[in-house]
């Protein structure tokens, strides 16, 4: 904690580090090629001060009002001991800048369009991109709105003087990680516009997705109808959504405005200037009466800018749907009043995004997982609460199809009238080569992509002003749900559900953030920017998807649809980056199914639950297809395995193998006559256009056809025969068991997951060595132990975390997240945690107050 991965893609930063710094590894213009110097073992990381154990010592640093300890444990987690929060913020910026220094600064490099100056020509375009987005500007106005003497405000002064004191120390003793030496290039002061920047990034990577791009495209190949049948807004497979009703229709809220009364503008957009000229038609050439020509310059439009995207690190948008969370309370548990369990699903890299530690000033006690440029914790638990995330359905990006004139240079037409385009220049520094100069065009709606074909300009909630840092900082203080619920209040972006559960007993979850809703027309789609299909204003608090205290005892969140389809506003579509449903089938399947009331070990053990929900249902449509079915010796064994399988993804099921297998063929014989048919050009946007079992829309698609609607027309190719569902599967199972014999030989039962599917943590330096993996691994992406991004994941549970309330005030928490505290792959705290996160094992998650063990002390003090 899905540019903010499916921020939490809050939470590109360690992948955007992963992938940037490949330009290092492989050498990009005059810079040389680092990886052999990067490699464990060499000189360059030994002379780190990082990679040496760290011992008690008394510490001087600038701006502290009061002395502040800092107690590490065997694993390197500190406990700071403030007397104010201020003082313990500026402790937390000293310490990420201590143990995660490269991280800090290609976060801010990334988010602020400044990677190439550190890497060279072969960053350009993902500067390019960040800068057109507007991550910085938007981080600049949301500063300069923000009093100093907020909680946030005070925050990230604080913060930022602890970052300094670590940076000015580097500069006195040379102590420079090994990107910065061998580059020459090193990190300037940090201040709080950085960490709102890293802010947006995170935001950026959780929400900020393409979806209307690709529905356009869908469009102009497959037609509108067959669109939306197969990519639907409500889904067509059954889910489990947490808030079933009864729905409020409140009406909508306002987005800030930005001096003008009929349109929300974002802080990253042009606030609607004075007509140019009087209010007249636009010209026939650009009218939309011109419907084909229209058409077409739209989808270029479409192409042209997601073929920009998927150039991007990956992290650049949201891709993949992300975590579980659920909670249970009163005769559902034992030995506890109630239990939280949560474990975003986010990129995997060494070392991570989250950095653990406990804070503790008068009026704070909170532990957990803190991201790497942000004072606070962001998940985890504090005195009387603990909390988690996920991410909720919702299209929190809009694209804007301008309406210009080739002989209106400038200018757009926008509300009856021409108005020109505001511009912001840039200058990008490039290692190695000559400066870019980048102009940046801004429309009502928001900054402009794309020029090619069609103006299309992109209305992103991230770019509104938000107090997501200052909820975080209330949440860590909050004293119950009211005070959490409070709190929540004021977060804007990513669109998030929160699960909480606390010391009285009080479960629940509750969706925040902005969810856009527009004057008109389907928003799946690219808009006219004409005024007319605007966004309108968005769902109020009180009508968002929540749940507090459920009469069930239970409530999950694992990305499925929150809403039923009676909910009165609209949260995006099946295309959106949110999941098939199956594991929130799964865990509420656990937690319902239960024979005796559920421990913290159960909800331990249900995060490694490997049984793939879609399997269990699909399987046996498989074998009645199969049933009178003449198999050949292998075929007949291939389905023994299936048969005896008990539906868990485990490394030795061979039954998990030909089940993958076949439902991936089973996707492919169904929709790729389609997709060659319509040339549905899927390398415009592999993401959400190839056929996988990464695509939502048609995995729900198929799975309700083969169980309720067998004779779809679906079924029958484009200019073939007849078909069904049983002898589509017939066919899939075919090709599945040929596939596997040429792949891994004639007998079915060696036909172990493990031996095709791993996972994989790569290094943020992309240096093999420093990763781990790949090694082959249970589970899938459908399964709560999730896998997710193909055959070899990189991508699934970033931090598990289990807390029980055993009394007021009292909880047995529990968390763990791979790799280690310290960046320094020399560090013996840079591995720390890997074999417990591989093997499922938690780890107690203390409070500074609990006194754990400590190796080390530093103790903080005023500079004198």
């Amino acid at each position: 904690m899905k540019p903010v991965g499916k921020a939490l893609n809050v939470l590109s930063a360690a992948v955007a580090a992963a992938l940037l710094l490949s330009f290092l590894a492989l050498g990009a213009g005059p810079l040389p090629a680092l990886g052999t110097a990067l490699d464990p073992g060499a000189g360059v990381w030994n002379a780190a001060a990082d990679a040496r154990p760290v011992r008690t010592e008394a510490l001087h640093l600038p701006g502290l009002h009061g002395p502040v300890t800092v107690s590490f444990d065997a694993a390197g987690v500190p406990a700071v001991h403030a007397g104010s929060d201020e003082d313990g913020f500026t402790a937390q910026g000293y310490l990420h800048a201590k143990f995660r220094v490269t991280q800090l600064d290609l976060e801010r490099r990334m988010a602020q369009g400044r990677l190439a100056e550190l890497t060279g020509p072969a960053a350009v375009e993902s500067d390019t991109f960040q800068l057109q987005s507007g991550l910085l500007r938007t981080a600049r106005a949301e500063w300069a709105t923000t009093s100093p003497d907020s909680p946030a405000g005070r925050a990230l002064t604080a913060y930022s003087r602890g970052v300094n004191a670590q940076l000015e120390e580097r500069r006195r003793n040379g102590d420079w990680p090994a990107v910065f030496a061998l580059a020459g290039v090193h990190p300037a002061d940090w201040t709080p516009v950085d960490s709102l920047s890293v802010q947006a990034l995170l935001t950026q990577n959780m929400s900020y997705g393409t979806s209307p791009l690709a529905y356009a495209l869908l469009r102009d190949s497959l037609g509108e109808r067959r669109t939306m049948d197969w990519f639907p807004v409500l889904p067509g497979n059954d889910q489990r959504p947490y808030d079933t009703g009864p729905y409020r229709s409140l009406g909508l809220d306002p987005l800030p405005a930005a001096g003008n009364a009929n349109a929300a503008v974002p802080a990253d957009a042009s606030p609607p200037a004075d007509a140019s000229s009087p209010a007249v038609p636009p010209s026939a050439a650009t009218s939309a009466a011109s419907a084909p020509t229209a058409a077409a310059a739209s989808v270029t439009a479409a192409a042209d800018i997601l073929g920009r995207f998927q150039r991007l690190p990956a992290t650049g948008i949201d891709v993949y749907s992300h975590s579980n969370a659920w909670a249970a309370n009163g005769p559902a548990v034992a030995g506890a009043r109630s239990i939280l369990a949560g474990d975003p699903h986010l990129q995997l890299t060494l070392p991570s995004f989250w950095y653990q530690m406990a804070l503790s000033s008068p009026g704070t006690t909170v532990t957990g997982a803190s991201l790497v440029a942000l004072p606070g914790i962001l998940i985890g638990r504090n005195a009387h609460l603990s909390w988690t995330m996920t991410d909720v359905q919702n299209q929190s990006t809009l694209f804007y199809v301008e309406r210009t004139d080739p002989q209106r240079p400038g200018e757009y037409y926008w509300q009856g009238a021409w108005r020109r385009m505001e511009q912001v220049h840039y200058t990008i520094p490039v290692r190695g080569g000559s400066p870019v100069p980048l102009t940046v065009d801004l429309t009502v709606h928001g900054p402009v992509m794309n020029q090619a074909g069609q103006t299309t300009s992109v209305s992103w909630m991230g770019n509104y002003p938000s107090a997501s840092l200052a909820a975080v900082l209330a949440i860590n203080k909050a004293a119950g749900q009211d005070g959490f619920r409070s709190a929540l209040a004021g977060w804007r972006a990513p669109t998030l559900n929160f699960t909480y559960a606390d010391d009285q007993g009080n479960i629940g979850v509750q969706a925040a953030g902005y969810f856009p809703q527009v004057k008109a027309g389907q928003p799946w789609f690219p808009l006219p920017g004409t005024g007319e299909y605007d966004i309108a204003g968005t769902i109020p608090v009180a009508a968002l998807p929540q749940v507090h205290n459920p009469a069930g005892h239970v409530v999950a969140t694992a990305n499925q649809r929150p809403v039923t389809g009676d909910y009165p506003y609209y949260v995006g579509t099946t295309m959106a980056a949110y999941d098939a449903g199956y594991r929130a089938q799964r865990i509420y399947q656990v937690l319902e199914g239960r024979s005796a009331p559920l421990t913290a070990d159960d909800f331990a053990a249900l995060q490694g639950d490997v049984t793939d929900p879609l399997a269990a249902r699909s399987v046996p449509a498989l074998r009645t297809a199969l049933q009178g079915v003449a198999l050949d010796r292998v075929q007949q064994k291939a389905l023994d395995q299936l048969t005896g399988w008990d539906h868990r993804m485990t490394t030795s099921a061979a039954g998990a193998t030909i089940w993958w297998t076949f439902w991936s063929d089973y996707l492919s014989v169904v929709f790729q006559p389609w997709w060659d048919a319509a040339k549905v050009p899927v390398d415009k946007d592999s993401p959400k256009l190839d056929i996988t079992p990464t695509r939502a829309s048609l995995d729900q698609d198929l799975q309700a056809w083969t169980l309720h609607d067998p004779g779809n027309p679906a079924f029958t190719p484009p200019g073939g025969p007849p078909g069904d569902a049983p002898t589509a599967m017939r066919t899939a199972f075919t090709r599945a068991v040929t596939e596997l014999t040429a792949k891994l030989g004639d007998d079915p039962a060696t036909w172990g997951w493990g031996r095709v599917h791993t996972r994989e943590i790569p290094s943020m330096l992309d240096v093999s060595a420093l990763g781990e993996g790949p090694t082959p691994a249970d589970g899938d992406r459908f399964t709560v132990n999730a896998a997710e991004g193909g055959l070899n994941s990189s991508f699934g549970p970033s931090w598990r975390m289990v807390v029980a309330w055993t009394g007021d005030g009292q909880a047995d928490a529990r968390a763990i997240y791979p790799g280690g505290q310290s960046e320094n792959p020399e560090s013996p705290w840079y591995r720390t945690f890997g074999a417990d996160w591989w093997n499922g094992r938690l780890r107690p998650l203390r409070t500074a107050e609990d006194g754990a063990p400590s190796v080390a002390v530093w103790t903080l003090e005023e500079e004198r």
